[in-house]
């Protein structure tokens, strides 16, 4: 297994969970090279984004993008994932503005990344190909035949409230033991109307989610995993998922290589 960089040690050595206040740019292990991907979330959506999930609703506005998801719990019709039509590979870093807009006390949303198909004739590499899969978006059938990292957070109420790296692979038609240590719990993050800046970035076998409260700057996390000692997913499309009844509002959506 490789040896995280020396600030993912000692972000574990001094916190346990491996979290800690969100550092500078200039003391992380890498820097953003290249603007691959832009959208502040004010003109329309469909330019840049794939929808899964006939019951949601995508709005635009001044303040941002609002990704809402259908209103009945345990209806998986409800469910909804917000693709881009662009893919990306390698090293990459991802950031957004996030702000929580439902009062929903159960359920989370999701980040996928560098996710792909699994590769057969009814699920290829390329996910734009059985879009028609995924008109209703059972959980299962992501798990089942995709590779992607999952990154769940923004759970709903603070008993709750965990942040989670999870790693896809078809081969085990499951989603138990995808999940990667660590997991993170009782952040007291992602409140409503709450604007949040969120950085997911993937290096050299490590992903971090860096996250910080606008407003309040100290109220501050960084979350790492080292995904090292598993096979590297490297190209895929980037996904929103909100779990019924779950909304939020995405501002500023970037991607950047990183080296």
């Amino acid at each position: 297994m490789k040896t995280p960089p020396y600030s993912l040690v000692f972000y574990c050595l001094i916190f346990g969970l491996g979290c800690q206040s969100v550092p500078q740019q200039s003391d992380l292990p890498y820097r953003k090279t290249q603007l691959l991907f832009e959208d502040d979330g004010t003109q329309d959506w469909q330019a840049n984004w794939m929808l899964d999930g006939q019951r949601s609703q995508v709005i635009n506005s001044e303040q941002g993008m609002e990704l809402i998801a259908g209103p009945e719990a345990q209806n998986d019709t409800c469910h909804t994932v917000l693709w881009t039509q662009q893919t990306f590979e390698g090293d990459i870093c991802i950031e957004y503005d996030y702000t929580r807009t439902d009062t929903a006390t159960r359920y989370v949303n999701i980040l996928y990344f560098h996710a792909t198909g699994e590769g057969s004739e009814d699920y290829p590499s390329d996910i734009a190909l059985w879009n028609d899969k995924r008109v209703v978006p059972h959980m299962k059938t992501y798990f089942h035949n995709m590779r992607t990292y999952h990154i769940s957070y923004a759970t709903s109420t603070a008993e709750r409230d965990y942040i989670r790296l999870r790693r896809y692979n078809p081969e085990l038609k499951r989603l138990k033991g995808t999940d990667i240590a660590e997991d993170h719990f009782e952040t007291g993050l992602f409140r409503k109307d709450v604007i949040y800046h969120v950085q997911v970035c993937k290096y050299e076998g490590q992903i971090e989610m860096h996250i910080q409260n606008k407003s309040t700057p100290s109220d501050s996390l960084v979350c790492s995993w080292d995904v090292s000692a598993f096979p590297t997913y490297e190209e895929g499309r980037i996904g929103l998922r909100h779990m019924y009844t779950r909304s939020a509002r995405y501002q500023d959506f970037k991607v950047w290589r990183v080296e």
